[in-house]
């Protein structure tokens, strides 16, 4: 506030200025008269009165720690900070062997997943098409079906086609079989791999 005594002092200054007898007159000539030492005070008292709001508005925003009702308020924004020792744990990861999840299978769902695979095998025993017929695959020997040229990756595997081999292959056919020329990506889910085993162990068995 000391901007603002100094210059309420000034406008007291001015308006004596003004106001004296002494002042503004030259040769006998009124300078001022009495409309403009009326204008020329309301111009005063306007701009205190706006220096005044200004003061006290700054005050407002940007005093810190001032007192009220008998507490300390500090300006500014809250922030949340996440207590590190309330983080929730990582979940854990359960392996479940795959004979688990086989036992419980849904046979009738797996059914619905055989579509991602007849553009390429067929069900009827013998009809080969761009893969090996799967009639009675589950339990059967490996690159056993007569008449179809097996490619190298599939002839390098040895034993059955048991439900945990393929869901091995079924997974991901080319890490279990490099070289295989099956283009399928593999099935993610373990879930879905055991329900299409489990329909294809109705089929031919």
């Amino acid at each position: 506030m000391g901007v603002l005594s100094r210059f309420l002092y000034l406008a007291i200054l001015c308006w004596k200025k003004i106001d004296s007898p002494q002042l503004g007159l030259e040769n006998g000539n009124d300078m001022f008269d009495t409309m403009t030492i009326t204008k020329a005070g309301a111009s005063l008292c306007a701009a205190l009165l706006a220096l005044l709001l200004a003061g006290w508005a700054s005050d407002g925003l940007y005093s810190v720690g001032t007192a009220s009702h008998g507490e300390e308020h500090v300006s500014g924004y809250p922030i949340e900070v996440a207590d590190a020792g309330s983080a929730e744990p990582a979940e854990e990861v359960v392996e479940v062997a795959f004979a688990d999840v086989y036992s419980a299978a849904d046979a009738g769902a797996g059914e619905g997943l055989w579509r991602q695979c007849q553009a390429c095998h067929s069900l009827e025993q013998g009809a080969n098409g761009v893969g090996p017929y799967l009639y009675g695959v589950v339990g059967r020997a490996k690159h056993s079906v007569d008449g179809f040229n097996y490619s190298d990756g599939i002839r390098a595997l040895e034993g059955d086609w048991t439900p945990e081999n393929l869901n091995g292959f079924l997974e991901a056919p080319r890490e279990y079989a490099p070289g295989t020329a099956m283009a399928y990506n593999g099935m993610r889910k373990v879930e879905d791999r055991a329900n299409l085993i489990a329909y294809l162990a109705t089929i031919g068995n």
